[in-house]
C-alpha cells in the first residue's frame, strides 16, 4: 500500500497530545484586542481539544500523528 498525505493546513494547526488528544488554537487572538479584556485575551492563549465530534475529520488530514 502506498503512502497517504498528511493535509499541511491542518498539521499546522493542530497537535497530538502524549496521550493521543487533538489540542488546538483558540480563534480571535490576532487583532482587534483592544476591546478585549485581559483575561480575556489570556485564556484565548491556551490551547483547547478537539471537539470529539470533529476528531475523526482531523484524524483522517493527519494520517501519522498516533
Amino acid at each position: 500500500m502506498g503512502k497517504l498525505k498528511t493535509n499541511k493546513a491542518a498539521a499546522k494547526r493542530f497537535k497530538t497530545t502524549g496521550t493521543g488528544k487533538l489540542m488546538r488554537g483558540h480563534a480571535f487572538k490576532s487583532h482587534i484586542l483592544t476591546k478585549k479584556s485581559k483575561k480575556r485575551k489570556r485564556n484565548l492563549r491556551q490551547d483547547a481539544a478537539v471537539d470529539p465530534s470533529n476528531v475523526p475529520q482531523v484524524r483522517r488530514m493527519l494520517p501519522y500523528s498516533a
